[in-house]
């Protein structure tokens, strides 16, 4: 079996969790290989710790040590760690995937040099069905968002328009509009929201609501696609991660994507 080697860009909690798993040689035929983060002595201390041997690198640097880098890090890092790999020609998996849509010139560059950008299906679902009904007529696609107030708090969108979430005691509507203005007001919170766009009909026609809701602790996304192939009516709950801005099922989607790279057979489009 051919080896892959996989980089990850970012130790955060899904960082994290990834790492353990490809450096277990839990997914056959991949190799952790590297990894970069901005606090390079933190990461080294718990690289050690959990008996992982390998570089953290400069994020310029990581075509020389990976084939494909994951990129598990603040949104605005996603140009740094995206260019050196797709001049290179090789892959990046994106879950920031927000951060593309003020960059297509990154996209540009994957199609320049033949590299490739991965999204992931990350904490949504039904993907595959969107995907498949974009190959027909979208009418329109609507999705709302539920999360607990601090998964929210501190949100770019909410600072300059001077919204509280704080003390909240029932349901409250903070947001309407595209998905490319979510994607702008709330970069660590709507990436869902994105990819659907792009398996869809675009960020300007997608369509979300955002509630901050005291009675929920799960982050739920509900969607609505009307198409001329099928009506999906999709919902989700997911279990928030170490940082509640992001849901467990993540990590657990990007293995689920890694683990295609190499499979003898493989499930959904």
């Amino acid at each position: 079996m051919t080896t892959t080697r996989i980089g990850i860009a970012g130790l955060g909690a899904i960082g994290r969790a990834l790492a353990k798993r490809i450096a277990g040689g839990d997914l056959p035929g991949l190799v952790l290989s590297a990894v970069a983060s901005g606090g390079r002595e933190k990461a080294q201390a718990w690289l050690r710790e959990q008996g992982i041997d390998v570089p953290v690198v400069d994020l310029a640097d990581f075509p020389a040590h990976a084939d494909l880098v994951v990129e598990c890090a603040p949104g605005r890092l996603v140009p740094e760690i995206c260019r050196p790999m797709l001049e290179a020609g090789k892959r990046v998996m994106v879950l920031s995937c927000g951060a593309l849509l003020p960059h297509p010139e990154i996209v540009e560059l994957a199609k320049t040099h033949g590299g490739q950008i991965i999204v992931p299906t990350g904490a949504l679902l039904g993907l595959d069905a969107v995907t498949a009904a974009a190959e027909g007529e979208i009418a329109s696609v609507r999705m709302i968002t539920r999360k607990p107030p601090k998964g929210l708090a501190g949100a770019p969108y909410l600072v300059e328009n001077g919204i509280s979430v704080e003390g909240l005691t029932e349901a409250k509507r903070i947001f309407a509009g595209t998905a490319r203005e979510a994607a702008a007001g709330f970069p660590a919170n709507v990436n869902v929201a994105v990819a659907l766009s792009l398996a869809g009909i675009g960020p300007d026609k997608t369509t979300i609501e955002i509630w901050a809701d005291p009675a929920v602790t799960r982050n739920c996304h509900s969607i609505k696609v009307d198409s001329d192939s099928a009506k999906l009516s999709l919902a989700i709950e997911n279990i928030p991660s170490e940082n509640p801005k992001t849901g467990r099922i993540t990590a657990q989607s990007v293995l689920a994507a890694l683990r295609k790279l190499h499979a003898p057979l493989r499930v959904g489009t």
